[in-house]
């Protein structure tokens, strides 16, 4: 099984997304300053980031892969926060210096100005910087799978919120100084010397790339040159800063946010209610309708087939009969590109399989054109054909099937029912279990099961387990409950084997002046082969044995003429030495921790592993009596799932207090820090809401997802709290704190006239997660389960930080002031 295909597809979509998050993101940024030279300062921390973050992987040894991008991916929109806010607040030090010198003040140096509004800033940023590093504690004490799996991502996302933290602090100045100005040549050259080097620096260049012969593409080497001359004309060409105030994207957001602060302000007591019954709603609503699973299925482009007969005792050309007839029902799909099937053991020492199991490798074809496709209704549906055109080349009106349709059938518009593979190869006799070839082997090595959910009964008994496991299997596949979701249900027949037995008759040795040696020795040379040679070839060696041909071995009258040579030269016929009988036992004896085990496979459609675990562990224990001295052990993912609970347990509660501690650093006020924790939890309730909606399961993905976005919100809420403080301290500094109206003007001014930047900021991270949450191809289902939470958690907070904090900080505010009145 080739995996270099999969590997190729699942970084292209992590590439593809990577360039679209960074061209969202800078697009944004000039919407809201309306100055391209500004948006590029604060956007050039994104390609520097990401370069950083991969010399970092190169000196770690760390493979570029989904995790490993995925962490960067998920980082993108955060890491231009700071530059944001730094470029946006010295747009702020730039207008206040214009109006200043328009009122007659004396105008004060561009690096004097660039410095003062870092400055400001500067310290805020760098311990929302360090909350949302140490927000990643708990990825790094993950063991196991949970930590193979995530530890990449988080080295790489702290690599390159890092690289952008160091850069907003360094590199994001010196450049605000050079080009957060109208004009970036010196204004004391004349005109024609300023376009003259425009030209020249925009032409020269984009020429040479043109007309040398660099080993480039057509469309490579044009489209470099046109983006020379772009970057070269938008450094150099004049562009005026505007007013905050003239920008109509600014002035939107307050005139929409005005009358909704005025309004949470004036029923503060009232709106901090709501938000507490909204929490308090969330977590006893949705949360408790999600489902749970170790991770999302990794969508691997192919398919294992991996059925078991039920009975043992498979003959060798029946297996093979078997296999080719269920490798031909599968091969008439259209979807499928090409079938490999294997019954019983490999050539490989690590692939102890039985006769019983076959393992069918699918490989599907990657063009979705090769796929069944089903309508999908649109609004435009019912519309003429020519007035559907051109939103059907926006909006497709049909879908190529998934992979679970593929399996497990699907159902079309006017209700007809199309099966699926699972339904062409419903032999009987035949348990089937539909995987992907990389999942079924970390199962397998990892617990020993194929499928998502599994039994372990143990005991003294093998007869007894046989009969517990097949009631097990009973229970489960008859249940009206579970049998919806229970796709095969297969008890591991702890007996079923045939066994010949050979009983010497000493008596008639005795007669025949034969010894049991000579005896064995001719049976085992007979059915169990003599090594004759060795043969080598290449590094490889091979024995060379002599026994019966495989059609005499399988006779049992043939087996009783085997004759046997006496001292006397007589040759006598093992049938009178010897007794030859069938009797039956176990194919295969499992044990687990000394004890004798069977095992019952569960695979499972459209439910969740947590979910349908729990409600067959109901069952079982109300149904399933176990005699004294055995036990049952539920295994498959969900092992995965309680280890992964057990570790985040210990390590989301450190987290929480390495975080609590920065913030009362970076406050020193327990208040602002209790403050800042009521406001986390708004953020919890969008994620919820959103993977409530999407109908995503608890997964570790999701919780890592969460976790960022905790780190997230912290950082919004301090950049809240300093804007707020700082309007305050204005206000207080003047003398103009007096009365409630003086208040709510200070507050008024901190949350309103900063609206731009704290929009930007988490508009730019959602813009950023965007196409990782909406991408499609390998690895897009794990990314979009990081992603989901994240967005929905920062709508959510934005909105309510937006609203409450005010309420929250001038009801504070109000009760200090009093005092003071």
């Amino acid at each position: 099984y080739d995996r270099s295909d999969l590997i190729d597809r699942s970084i292209a979509t992590l590439s593809d997304t990577l360039l679209k998050e960074m061209l969202a993101v800078t697009l944004v940024m000039v919407l809201f300053l309306l100055h391209v030279r500004s948006a590029l300062v604060a956007a050039l921390v994104l390609p520097s980031a990401v370069l950083l973050s991969l010399t970092a992987m190169q000196l770690l040894g760390l493979n570029a892969n989904i995790m490993s991008l995925g962490g960067i991916a998920i980082a993108v929109g955060v890491m231009v926060d700071c530059s944001i806010i730094m470029v946006e607040n010295a747009h702020k030090h730039l207008e206040a210096d214009k109006t200043a010198v328009a009122e007659g003040a004396t105008p004060r140096a561009q690096t004097e100005l660039i410095s003062t509004a870092a400055r400001e800033v500067g310290p805020t940023l760098f311990f929302s910087l360090l909350v949302i590093t140490i927000s990643f504690l708990p990825i790094f004490l993950l063991g196991e799978q949970s930590g193979r799996l995530f530890k990449p991502l988080a080295y790489t996302k702290t690599f390159a919120m890092a690289a952008a933290s160091v850069l907003a602090i360094t590199l994001t100045p010196v450049l605000m100084v050079y080009f957060i100005k109208e004009r970036v040549l010196p204004e004391r050259w004349p005109r024609w010397r300023r376009w003259l080097t425009t030209l020249a620096v925009a032409a020269v260049p984009a020429l040479c790339i043109l007309l040398l012969p660099l080993e480039l593409s057509d469309g490579l080497r044009y489209g470099l040159a046109l983006g020379w001359a772009i970057l070269i004309a938008v450094l150099l060409l004049p562009q005026p800063i505007p007013e905050e105030n003239r920008n109509p994207i600014t002035r939107c957001l307050e005139w929409l946010y005005t009358p909704l602060l005025a309004l949470a302000v004036r029923f503060r007591i009232l709106v901090i209610l709501l938000a507490g019954a909204a929490i308090v709603f969330t977590f006893m609503g949705p949360l408790r309708q999600l489902g749970t699973e170790f991770m999302p299925p990794l969508e691997e482009g192919d398919l294992l087939y991996m059925p078991t007969t039920v009975e043992p005792g498979l003959s060798y050309t029946k297996a093979v009969e078997l296999l080719q007839q269920t490798d031909k029902l599968i091969a008439t799909f259209p979807e499928v590109k090409a079938v490999k099937g294997k019954i019983g053991r490999a050539e490989s020492a690590t692939d102890p399989a039985p006769l019983n199991m076959i393992e069918t490798t699918i490989t599907l074809h990657r063009d979705p054109k090769e796929w069944r496709h089903v309508p999908r209704p649109r609004f435009f549906t019912e519309w003429p054909g020519w007035a559907r055109w051109l939103p059907s080349k926006v909006f497709p009106e049909s879908r190529p099937i998934t992979t679970e349709e593929l399996i497990y059938g699907f159902e079309l518009p006017d209700g007809r029912l199309v099966s699926g593979l699972d339904t062409a190869v419903q032999i009987p006799g035949l348990a089937n279990s539909w995987t992907m070839p990389i999942r079924t082997r970390i199962d397998m090595l990892s617990t020993g099961f194929r499928t998502p959910v599994g039994i372990k009964l143990m005991g003294p008994d093998l007869g007894t387990l046989a009969e517990l496991a097949t009631e097990a299997e009973q229970l489960i596949a008859t249940d009206p409950e579970l049998g919806a979701f229970t796709a095969s249900a297969y008890a591991e027949r702890t007996e079923g084997g045939k066994y010949l037995d050979i009983v010497p008759d000493r008596a008639a040795l005795a007669r025949h002046n034969l010894s049991i040696a000579a005896v064995q020795s001719t049976i085992a040379g007979a059915l169990g082969g003599q090594t004759l040679t060795e043969t080598i070839e290449g590094l490889e060696r091979y024995s060379v044995n002599l026994r019966y041909p495989r059609e005499l071995r399988d006779n049992l009258p043939m087996l009783r003429q085997l004759l046997i040579a006496a001292p006397t030269g007589a040759q006598i016929p093992l049938g009178e030495l010897a007794e030859l009988r069938l009797r039956g036992g176990p194919s295969m004896i499992r044990s687990e921790n000394a004890r004798l085990s069977a095992w019952v496979y569960i695979d499972i459609s459209g439910i969740d592993v947590g979910t349908y675990v729990d409600k067959a562990r109901d069952l079982i224990g109300r149904e399933l009596s176990l005699p004294p001295g055995y036990s049952l052990v539920w295994s498959g993912q969900f092992e995965y799932i309680q280890s992964a609970r057990a570790q985040f347990a210990v390590a989301i509660p450190l987290t929480l207090v390495g975080i609590v501690l920065l913030l009362y650093l970076a406050t020193r006020s327990w208040a602002r820090v209790l403050l800042i924790f009521v406001t986390l939890s708004f953020s919890v309730i969008g994620a919820i809401w959103f993977l409530w909606l999407l109908d995503y399961n608890l997964s570790v993905a999701v919780i890592v997802g969460i976790i960022a976005l905790l780190g997230l919100d912290a950082e919004t809420s301090l950049i809240m709290l300093l804007y707020l403080d700082t309007s305050y301290e204005k206000f207080k500094k003047e003398g103009k704190l007096t009365d409630r109206q003086a208040l709510w003007r200070a507050v008024h001014h901190g949350a309103v006239q900063r609206i731009r930047p704290k929009t930007m900021t988490v508009l730019t991270t959602i813009v950023g997660l965007l196409p990782l949450m909406f991408a499609s191809g390998a690895g897009a289902d794990t990314m979009s389960r990081l992603a989901a939470p994240m967005i929905g958690g920062l709508v959510t907070s934005f909105l309510l930080e937006l609203i409450i904090y005010p309420a929250i900080y001038y009801q504070a505010r109000l009760k200090q002031l009093k005092k003071e009145w």
